[in-house]
């Protein structure tokens, strides 16, 4: 009886507060909790990716085709050598993060505050990565034309058998630039001089005959390329030019890919920025010595958690983005 009063006792002064039922502090459960909830989130928009790619599997973008830029080296393609070196950083600075942490369990303020500095430079290289890549996928580069049902056209050379820039076999068409004056009470809506229009880009392709069409649609791992007939038909189905990706149209297949690209890179993006944020000022606040005076580095824990969460988060971004 005596013993059933004493757990009891036990059980309800743990949860009175002012001790750690889990022998973990306050702000660690709490860190938890929200990455838990996260991860949640995360795993809806990913599960939302799957479905949808699975129902358009057929038309969906092929990712070494997408993502082959490397910066300076325009010319060469290096399918997803970029994004693997992205990873690599991040993957780093979660390295780095661990030995902050680590030198904070010594008390070693020195190299707390050099770790956390190279996290920081770390976070800040991934996110300029990560803004060259939208930059380079929203712009794009070979180009592209879209049809009446909203299928995507792209050209091939068929001596090289890669793809083919529209500007390079485009034909210039002069036109008859109409000044507009308030007079005529017409407001008209007009391409810009220097933008290759669709007429162009018909002209040049019927004009030669080692430009062929690929569609969309993938058959043994390859996007379908049309013969010359086929792709004369079908280029008069065409109209209009699409360059890059954005939220409507994408250079590069089904324009959900670039939806969801756009929000799930950016979300996880926003959360990367916002660890660089709060990492700064942990940093600010080992050079001052706060935590010193404290006598642990809890904070940089607490943090550091955040962070590996993060990287692990990217992770199954490049693999579902990416890789699969």
């Amino acid at each position: 009886m005596d013993l059933q009063i004493t757990e009891s006792s036990e059980i309800k002064k743990d949860w009175e507060g002012g001790v750690k039922p889990l022998k973990a502090s306050y702000g660690k459960l709490m860190m938890w909790f929200f990455i838990v909830s996260d991860a949640l989130t995360f795993s809806g928009f990913l599960a939302s990716y799957g479905f949808t790619r699975f129902k358009h599997i057929t038309t969906w973008p092929i990712a070494d085709e997408v993502f082959y830029h490397f910066p300076f080296l325009h010319s060469i393609e290096a399918p997803m050598y970029y994004v693997a070196l992205m990873t690599f950083i991040l993957i780093f600075s979660s390295v780095t993060m661990v030995l902050a942490v680590d030198a904070g369990h010594y008390m070693k303020q020195k190299k707390v505050a050099f770790y956390m500095l190279l996290t920081i430079i770390g976070g800040l290289v991934f996110l300029g990565s990560q803004a060259w890549e939208w930059k380079t996928f929203i712009t794009g580069q070979y180009g592209a034309v879209e049809t009446r049902g909203g299928q995507i056209l792209q050209f091939m050379d068929a001596k090289t058998g890669k793809r083919a820039y529209i500007d390079d076999f485009a034909q210039e068409i002069q036109y008859d630039l109409t000044t507009h004056e308030n007079h005529q009470g017409v407001w008209f809506e007009q391409q810009s001089v220097d933008q290759i229009t669709l007429e162009e880009v018909v002209a040049g392709f019927k004009e030669n005959d080692q430009i062929l069409i690929r569609t969309e649609m993938i058959i043994d791992n390859q996007k379908q390329l049309l013969s010359r007939q086929e792709s004369i038909t079908k280029i008069d189905d065409a109209v209009r030019v699409v360059r890059g990706a954005n939220l409507v149209r994408n250079e590069y297949g089904n324009r959900l890919f670039a939806n969801y690209f756009f929000f799930i890179t950016g979300f996880h993006g926003f959360h990367v920025f916002s660890g660089v944020i709060i990492n700064i000022i942990i940093f600010i606040n080992i050079l001052l010595g706060t935590y010193q005076r404290r006598g642990h580095y809890e904070m940089v824990e607490k943090v550091g958690l955040y962070w590996h969460f993060v990287d692990l988060v990217w992770v199954f971004v490049f693999t579902f983005f990416y890789l699969v």
